[in-house]
């Protein structure tokens, strides 16, 4: 009897529609934390951005993210549980840094986005492991293939993007993007361009006039002040001032 007890904690338990009630929860808890971020691809760079909430007003801001540096060339904005963003970052940061020993070089953002699905997809198979609820989008500005947009899930699923959103309001934002993007390969102008495209995609399916602290904004292919454009191809987040210039700029335009 102990035998077949501990046999059966091993069973995977499918939904009445197919789908695995592990996964199912581990996508509620993305619209769960009522978060919405964006992703969006230029010719030159790729950014990723994502509302900024703290819950509570003795909680330092600083101490409040979901915008993460990878690699020196990788970056990602993650969606959903904070908790198991941080332990996503910290597995992706270990296959990163172990790629770049093994190789000699970075880690491509297809490659890391591949290898972060396959671990996903692994959660799924076993009883003692739980996938984490939440959907890692990243971006890189890749030597042969130029700025890198893929998003993974909690089921294991990767795919490239010229746009793409993640959170409550996930499906607004694809439609947004849609529209700005159609018969376009990517989002075109410079890269404050698609960074203001960014932002009014988040301000307008949100229904809210950003401020500068209620924003976070990472970029890949971007120069620093004063550097030359192509410059720096590394990721980075945006300063507040720099996310402030942007909205003045989205407010002078309207």
């Amino acid at each position: 009897m102990s035998g077949s007890a501990g046999a059966d904690r091993h069973i995977t338990i499918f939904s009445d529609t197919g789908r695995l009630y592990q996964v199912e929860y581990a996508f509620k808890a993305i619209t769960a934390a009522n978060i919405t971020s964006v992703g969006v691809r230029g010719k030159t760079c790729a950014v990723v951005l994502s509302q900024k909430k703290v819950p509570d007003k003795l909680i330092d801001p600083s101490s409040v993210s979901y915008v993460f540096k990878i690699s020196p060339s990788v970056g990602c904005v993650i969606t959903g549980s904070i908790a198991d963003a941080r332990a996503s970052v910290t597995r992706a940061r270990s296959e990163a840094a172990e790629f770049k020993y093994k190789n000699g070089y970075e880690m491509p953002c297809d490659v890391l986005a591949k290898r972060l699905a396959n671990i996903n997809q692994v959660y799924t198979q076993r009883a003692n492991m739980r996938p984490l609820g939440v959907a890692n989008t990243l971006i890189s500005v890749d030597s042969e293939y130029g700025p890198q947009l893929y998003k993974c899930d909690p089921a294991g699923y990767y795919v490239g993007y010229k746009a793409t959103a993640s959170g409550p309001k996930q499906q607004e934002a694809l439609n947004h993007l849609e529209k700005k993007l159609k018969n376009k390969d990517c989002a075109e102008g410079s890269w404050e361009d698609v960074v203001e495209l960014g932002i009014s995609t988040l301000s307008t399916v949100l229904s809210v006039d950003f401020k500068k602290g209620e924003l976070e904004v990472g970029i890949v292919g971007a120069p620093r002040a004063g550097e030359k454009e192509g410059s720096d191809p590394g990721f980075r987040a945006l300063t507040e001032e720099e996310i402030d210039e942007r909205l003045q700029a989205i407010a002078e335009k309207d």
